[in-house]
């Protein structure tokens, strides 16, 4: 993994330890740590300031395809190849739980607060105290079998499953009761919490894998397959393209203040500067 001064493409730090592919990385709210998960099947905690790997996390039995940070970043969850999802312990790099275990594997995850009017259940034990900021958080797990899964994060207990049109890629609360999730076949679902048999919505701009989502501001932006990467304000008619990629995927989105990050296949990262919208 690289990390660069954004402001002008310098590289800073790379941080190495990893075997095979990383799949995934994200920064903890602090700015100062990554979080990163590698098909070597380890999620692993680095110092941006030092490049030091300070902890890896080992119990997966396959690689590890998302991940989310819980709160300040004292818990950390994870979604693997193997069909689990597991809670760890930053502080002690030990696992607090397997979440959930469904058998497909877990392609996207997210953590998200519960609007009060849901019930997340009641966890059948208590949990530890090494678990800091679960509660009234719901988790949703994007899967290759076709299913969206939401449970209490906290209590395990399930809220919904929703059977898509293909394999769910990922997925990411807009609010305490709305969310997104995108598949393999280009189908962008929006659901409530609330009532989840019948989506709110459903958008289709290409058959091309839905490979990100990333709520933002009123709407959200998405990346697919076929290098489109786009953003959707909250009444959809008015969609801005972010343009570059060609047909090439843009695998993931990331965005700070006004600026908009895609990473593409063709090797590129692009910093897009929004103007007020």
């Amino acid at each position: 993994m690289k990390i660069w001064q954004a402001s002008n493409g310098e590289l800073r730090r790379v941080l190495e330890g990893h075997v095979f592919d990383v799949n995934c990385c994200r920064f903890f709210p602090s700015g100062l740590v990554v979080l990163s998960g590698g098909m070597d099947a380890q999620l692993k905690i680095w110092s941006a300031e030092d490049a030091s790997c300070v902890v890896t996390f080992k119990g997966h039995k396959g690689g590890i395809l998302d991940t989310a940070i819980v709160d300040r970043g004292r818990n950390v969850v994870s979604g693997s190849r193997d069909g689990t999802a597991r809670l760890w312990d930053c502080g002690r790099s030990a696992c607090l739980g397997v979440l959930a275990d469904c058998g497909s594997s877990i392609n996207g995850v997210a953590v998200g607060a519960a609007d009060n009017s849901i019930n997340l259940g009641s966890p059948e034990q208590m949990p530890s105290e090494r678990e800091v900021g679960t509660e009234a958080k719901m988790l949703l797990l994007a899967r290759e079998d076709k299913k969206l899964q939401c449970l209490g994060l906290q209590s395990r207990q399930p809220v919904f499953l929703f059977i898509g049109s293909d394999a769910f890629n990922c997925c990411t609360f807009l609010s305490g009761f709305l969310l997104l999730a995108g598949t393999q076949d280009g189908n962008i679902y929006q659901l409530d919490v609330r009532s989840p048999r019948a989506p709110v919505q459903i958008i289709h701009r290409s058959g091309a894998p839905v490979l990100s989502l990333l709520s933002f501001r009123d709407g959200f932006i998405a990346s697919q397959g076929d290098g489109s990467c786009f953003i959707v304000q909250q009444d959809l008619d008015y969609v801005i393209e972010l343009t570059g990629a060609d047909c090439d995927p843009v695998y993931k989105v990331a965005t700070w203040e006004k600026q908009i990050y895609s990473c593409c296949r063709d090797s590129l990262v692009r910093r897009y500067q929004l103007s007020d919208l």
